[in-house]
């Protein structure tokens, strides 16, 4: 039987991690934040576009061309003004959060994967701070 068929023991506790996330109280309250966002034209709109109006000008600072003062201050107004807008803010926070989960989620089974054990709190707070082997792109050090 192969480690990824659907009745493996690794696919089973995976569905278990699965079903224990969906059915925490604060991601729940995450996944709340996120779908009245998306529910809100308003807020949608609004960070679309301070979301495309920093991409313009990230490209042209990439480009070498000197940003104006008055654009910047439109943009920085336009920021303020996303923050807050409760739904926009709220998805905001929920969106940093569902991502530090994900990461902090993919951290411990690929480090699971490259030690072949169970990492300890020391090796996953040393990957976090970007030293070490393990997650910190050493490029296989940790293998045994």
């Amino acid at each position: 039987m192969s480690i990824i068929a659907e009745d493996s023991a690794v696919i089973a506790k995976t569905r278990e991690l699965c079903a224990q996330i969906a059915s925490d109280p604060l991601f729940l309250g995450l996944q709340e934040s996120v779908e009245r966002f998306l529910s809100d034209d308003s807020a949608r709109l609004q960070y679309q576009s301070v979301h495309e109006r920093g991409e313009e000008l990230h490209q042209k600072q990439h480009a070498g061309i000197q940003l104006g003062a008055a654009e910047i201050r439109e943009f920085e107004a336009a920021r303020e003004a996303l923050i807050e807008n409760e739904i926009a803010r709220e998805f905001l926070s929920a969106r940093e959060q569902l991502e530090k989960l994900q990461k902090e989620i993919g951290k411990y089974v690929g480090m699971t994967l490259e030690l072949g054990r169970c990492p300890t709190a020391g090796e996953l707070a040393e990957a976090s701070g970007g030293g070490g082997c393990c997650g910190g792109g050493g490029g296989g050090c940790c293998s045994h």
